[in-house]
């Protein structure tokens, strides 16, 4: 592997003093997310081939994994041990790597009650601009000091450096889980989803669509029984089939032919009356919007501002709409001078976060 690791150090080195962009992928499941990677006059980093777990020690709850480690193989290790990853990455295909799940730091049903990714990232090796093999943080929580840089890493898309290997901390699978299914209308379930996270519930995920309110029950079985009874609602047959259909999107809901918006937003926010059907999650602080057509951005994101959030066109055409919600000019800044830092010849996936960057 310090061969393969060589190879892209000179490939790194060679493209900066060319000033030639380089596109960094994994297994290529979600080149669709962020603002278009020029093809023409760059090269691909291709991360598949450098793949394995480094260390997984199941009592520590900790596992160390190189980039191109598909997350089914990761995931399959870990569920031998009757563990997870709590954050409940999406996957969108086969193929789907670690470093692509940092690297876009997506995250699952499950989020609302666990975490998101970053909260799971314990340290990173990377590569910077400059072709340098550096490692940030570690393998326990208390091992971080200064600034955060292995989980400024999740979520940055590849703009700051290659990710090598993360360092994950990993949860125990609950004993069981259950999903209710009741009918209702948004409003409504809005309000349900926030009454019910302030109360000791063990409720793992939510989700609203078509008037119909479906949350999941996980923990003990004690705990689960009681809870289920007091909330009411139909127990759902084969519920692990409906919660994967939502994080990898192949629910009904999800139309590949429609721009589909992502809306962080407060969870508390009353219903947005936006063109096109709505998904909910996460107790409703995730919207997502599948546009029926003509939808206005400006609209969109005002919507979400308003809402004590933001937007972010999913998918669709991101040649006429910028993906990613516009940033103040002080945040935008400090994102500039993370890049030149990382990056100062700016051949990490350009322009796919934001303009410049």
């Amino acid at each position: 592997m310090q061969t393969l690791i060589e190879q892209y150090q000179t490939a790194i080195r060679a493209a900066a003093e060319s000033k030639t962009p380089l596109r960094i992928r994994g297994g290529g499941t979600k080149d669709f997310y962020g603002n278009p990677a020029g093809e023409q006059n760059s090269t691909l980093l291709d991360m598949s081939d450098y793949n394995g777990i480094v260390d997984y020690e199941p009592t520590e709850l900790v596992i160390t994994a190189r980039a191109g480690t598909r997350l089914a193989d990761l995931e399959a290790e870990l569920d031998r041990h009757g563990q997870m990853l709590a954050f409940e990455p999406p996957h969108f295909g086969a193929a789907a790597t670690l470093g692509g799940c940092v690297a876009t730091g997506l995250s699952g049903p499950r989020r609302v009650a666990a975490g998101s990714v970053r909260d799971f990232v314990l340290g990173v090796r990377m590569l910077d601009g400059k072709g340098e093999d550096l490692r940030f943080g570690g393998q326990v929580m208390k091992n971080v000091a200064g600034y955060d840089v292995s989980r400024l890493m999740t979520g940055a898309l590849g703009t700051l450096g290659v990710l090598l290997e993360v360092s994950l901390k990993v949860l125990p699978k609950p004993a069981i889980e259950t999903t209710l299914c009741m009918a209702m209308h948004e409003a409504a379930a809005i309000e349900k989803m926030n009454q019910w996270a302030g109360k000791p519930l063990p409720v793992s995920a939510t989700c609203f669509t078509e008037g119909q309110l479906f949350v999941r029950l996980s923990g003990a079985e004690s705990a689960v029984r009681a809870a289920r009874a007091k909330l009411g609602g139909e127990e759902v047959k084969d519920d692990a089939v409906f919660w994967r259909s939502v994080r990898e999107h192949t629910h009904d809901f999800f139309q590949p032919d429609q721009r589909l918006w992502r809306l962080s937003v407060k969870s508390t926010a009353p219903s947005l009356h936006l063109p096109g059907k709505q998904l909910l999650e996460w107790n409703g602080a995730l919207r997502w919007l599948c546009a029926t057509g003509g939808d206005d951005a400006e609209v969109i994101r005002r919507a979400a501002q308003e809402a004590g959030g933001h937007a972010t066109l999913f998918r669709g055409d991101a040649m006429r709409t910028a993906v990613f919600h516009p940033l103040p000019s002080a945040l935008m800044k400090i994102h500039r001078a993370l890049k030149e830092k990382f990056d100062p010849a700016g051949i990490f996936n350009p322009d796919r976060l934001y303009p410049g960057i």
